[in-house]
């Protein structure tokens, strides 16, 4: 007999030493977007993630085959599980069924930290592999965490195929046990929802409703620990589990309630303020019903957003500076005087590594029922370019090894919007319009090939003939924007250089005078505000004044 090998789980996996314990997933049901998909996002934040595509393609394995499992965060081995005979491709975080699922770490009570083998990446990805429906999904994952134990802190996933979304919300029971306690609730068609980073469900059925699933023990734990002392039917997961404090509301909850907000008629999203921003008042619904639907562009948008038009704007408080710049940089809070004070923390932010919007409709051809806009780097200022379900590859610009956070390279998506968004933190204002007319370009491009390629693919086009173009348009997508970016950078080098702005002809080219010596730049200098802080500070100190004896104004 052949040896039987030993297969380790997402070789990528022991690359990446971060935390990606600062995410953002939004949710649409059916119902509740305007082609009828089911819709989620997600937004891998850290400061030590590089952004990359991760694939693995199907595979069949001999009987007793194992697997080794690798902790997602510190890249340490947890152990070895059973293979399954058959896996299916992934590409990110989708698989070719069209299954999808993203997910926010809220950590919750340190001590219930699980001591088990399979943590929350690998709880993703290992289901990707063995999982056709959302449904599916959920039993395969919480059948690993009973047999093998889970082994992070409180965790929120999405979890969608093309016909529902759920939110399964779960935490280890620390040295007690191996295992773990878990809610899911399934989104209602015609509903929004969304989870950053703290527990968002509250009470649920407890009577046999189709759409909640929970663990046997998840109130009976709860009482043992001392969590929870009242009548069942009176049981809150997320007070239990979860620990409240600023970061956990304004930090966390601010965001989805921006989504909320944004999807509701104006104004009413604020009846949850008082929540968001100091914990009273009534608690923020885990779903709601939107006054218009969603699409996928929508979701782009609202993957960009920092809070604009609302009382936690980032572009118009002093920290925003001259320039309006939505960005803060961390630590998060910080001391004046011995009080603590707070940075809004909003759905785009620097340090993000990759982010996707996931389309999921069974209306679709098959090869492409799964389809995932995936953008790297900053959502604000990235691209984001059609993935699909069937492809079999990952374009070069995105690869796992394409650099990495410590080897810049130019042929790479991540590094070059690196290079675009790094320039504009310091200039925002001045800079995000040139930015927007190249991005909203290639959006707009790829949004009319897909529609185009849609519509023009029967459901029985051949299988194999169908990914072949859409893998083309993929690869053809980020090569050009890889391109286009790397340029898009030089240009804003070049326009803004040392505080001026190079004056532009019609065409977009940098104007020449008459003899063809570069046109002499404008000064924009800073805004009045900016300038009215430094007189309210240094009082006339820096005030113009006459010279007695001077001849003509100082210039």
């Amino acid at each position: 007999m052949k040896p039987i090998k030993t297969f380790t789980f997402m070789a990528l996996a022991a690359l990446a030493w971060f935390r990606a314990d600062a995410c953002t997933s939004l949710i649409a049901a059916k119902g509740a977007t305007a082609d009828g998909s089911t819709m989620i996002t997600y937004a891998a934040d850290s400061h030590a993630l590089y952004g990359e595509l991760y694939h693995q393609p199907a595979a069949d394995y001999p009987e007793g085959a194992m697997m080794q499992v690798t902790d997602w965060d510190s890249g340490r081995l947890l152990g070895e599980i059973p293979q399954v005979r058959h896996t299916y491709a992934t590409m990110g975080n989708m698989n070719e069924h069209g299954l999808a699922i993203t997910e926010s770490t809220w950590g919750g009570r340190h001590e219930l930290a699980g001591t088990g083998m399979i943590d929350y990446g690998s709880l993703i990805y290992i289901t990707l592999q063995r999982a056709r429906t959302a449904p599916e999904a959920i039993k395969v994952m919480t059948d690993l965490i009973d047999r093998y134990g889970y082994a992070s802190e409180g965790e929120s996933f999405s979890i969608a195929d093309p016909d529902q979304v759920w939110i399964m919300e779960l935490i280890g029971k620390g040295k007690a046990d191996k295992g773990a306690v878990w809610v899911a609730r399934r989104v209602p068609d015609g509903y929004i929802s969304g989870h950053a980073n703290h527990a968002r469900i509250h009470t649920f059925p407890q009577d046999d409703d189709p759409g909640t699933l929970y663990s046997p023990d998840v109130i009976d734990f709860a009482r043992s620990q001392g969590y929870f002392s009242g009548d069942d039917r009176d049981f809150d997961f997320s007070r239990a589990y979860a620990v409240y404090d600023m970061g956990a509301l304004r930090g966390c909850d601010a965001r989805v309630w921006s989504y909320f907000n944004r999807f509701l008629p104006q104004g009413e999203a604020d009846r949850w303020l008082p929540w968001v921003t100091e914990g009273s008042g009534e608690i923020m619904p885990l779903w709601v019903k939107p006054d218009k639907t969603v699409s996928a562009r929508d979701l782009k948008d609202m993957m960009r957003d920092h809070f604009e038009g609302t009382p936690l704007d980032m572009t118009t408080d002093i920290g925003a500076g001259p320039y309006g710049v939505p960005y803060r940089w961390r630590p998060l809070t910080y001391k004046v005087d011995s009080a603590e004070y707070t940075h809004e923390r909003a759905i785009a932010t620097q340090q993000t590594a990759f982010s996707l919007v996931a389309s999921l409709n069974a209306n679709r051809h098959p090869a492409m029922k799964g389809l995932m806009w995936f953008g790297v780097d900053d959502a604000n200022t990235a691209v984001y370019i059609p993935v699909f379900n069937s492809l079999s590859k990952v374009p070069h610009q995105l690869e796992v090894g394409n650099g990495d956070l410590l080897n810049l390279s130019w042929d790479s998506m991540f590094w070059v919007n690196n290079y675009v968004a790094n320039q504009a933190y310091n200039r925002y204002s001045q800079m995000i319009p040139d930015i927007r007319r190249v991005q909203g370009a290639f959006e707009n491009r790829f949004n009319a090939e897909v529609d185009s390629l849609t519509a023009a693919t029967p459901a029985d086009a051949p299988y194999a003939d169908v990914q072949a173009r859409l893998q083309a348009l993929t690869d053809n997508a980020a090569a050009d924007v890889t391109t286009a970016y790397k340029d898009l950078g030089d240009f804003l080098l070049v326009k803004f250089l040392d505080g001026n702005v190079k004056k532009q002809n019609p065409d977009g080219s940098f104007k020449r005078t008459p003899e063809g010596t570069p046109a002499g730049p404008d000064f924009p200098g800073y805004d009045e505000r900016y300038y009215r802080s430094i007189v309210n500070e240094q009082g006339d100190r820096l005030k113009v004044r006459p010279v007695k004896f001077g001849n003509e104004p100082a210039k």
